[in-house]
């Protein structure tokens, strides 16, 4: 049907080095979708502060753009994305990416509904994000699944249990502490995904489903995106969980594994750091005893 090329946003604030930002219009249904696309290829579309903050100021222009009743998010290149940079996590400015602008509240907070357009890889925070979107498409090339655990990244937050509303808490926790991974096709028989086509039919897929949208009130899309968003507002925002059990996570042994093994393209030696550990509380506590045995006889 009548859609315009896609073109991409300019003006004031709207300049971007990590993403592209872009709108397009449907000449017969008179509105618009904006599409949000994380552009680093060449790092898998890894995310920084920096990603976050270009995708802060694309979604408030498109929510403030009457014209718009979808966004769309993408991932330029053969992948969506595999999450957050790890190299740049590494140099402890992991707690600026998750309390400033975190990508998964854009979409909860966001006016209009949001769709993921996934291929290749989706992978731990772009995962995350796709599943809080309202709607997501993926190609039947797309992998899903989350990297926490394997990288010593102790995410928690609203969007960690949110997983337990979209494919039960079961998949959801095999999901999260076992790190496997998932084809397209699992995904959408677990319910991850809307609907899984061909590559090569990914953004007609996608143009079809925005043309639903465009064809009802986009008031009630607001108020009903709102209502189900909702839900999460009962859950705890990022790093409330973690600061009190670990608050120092990130500058203990097990905390910088994770990510120095990634690098280091090896794999984690979790065990090994809890055996030290263990080896150095006993030895403490052999000492202990005989420092109060040596008082006794006192």
């Amino acid at each position: 049907m009548g859609w315009s090329e896609w073109a991409q946003v300019q003006g004031d604030g709207l300049v971007f080095e990590q993403i592209l930002y872009e709108k397009k219009y449907h000449s017969e249904l008179e509105g618009g979708i904006a599409r949000v696309s994380i552009n680093k290829p060449n790092k898998f579309n890894t995310m920084t502060l920096s990603t976050v903050e270009e995708m802060f100021r694309a979604f408030y222009d498109a929510n403030h753009d009457t014209s718009i009743g979808v966004i769309l998010v993408a991932g330029v290149g053969k992948h969506f994305g595999a999450g957050g940079d790890v190299e740049w996590e590494r140099w402890g400015l992991r707690e600026a990416f998750y309390n400033r602008y975190p990508h998964n509240r854009l979409i909860r907070l966001s006016r209009k509904p949001v769709m993921a357009v996934v291929q290749g890889y989706c992978l731990a925070g772009h995962n995350h994000m796709a599943y809080c979107c309202d709607f997501t498409i993926a190609a039947d090339n797309a992998i899903f699944g989350q990297a926490g655990p394997r990288v010593s990244s102790p995410a928690d937050g609203f969007f960690v249990p949110y997983l337990t509303k979209v494919v039960g808490a079961k998949k959801a926790r095999e999901m999260w502490m076992l790190c496997r991974r998932y084809t397209a096709q699992e995904a959408e028989q677990m319910g991850l995904v809307n609907r899984v086509v061909p590559l090569d039919r990914l953004d007609t897929e996608v143009d079809q489903w925005c043309e639903e949208l465009l064809r009802v009130s986009p008031g009630c899309l607001e108020i009903l995106k709102a209502s189900f968003d909702q839900e999460m507002d009962g859950y705890q925002e990022m790093g409330t969980i973690s600061s009190q059990f670990y608050p120092d996570w990130f500058d203990m042994p097990e905390g910088k594994e994770g990510g120095m093994a990634f690098m280091e393209k090896r794999p984690p030696r979790f065990w090994e750091i809890r055996n030290r550990e263990r080896e150095m509380r006993r030895t403490l506590l052999e000492e202990f005893e005989k420092a109060n045995s040596k008082e006794t006889k006192r």
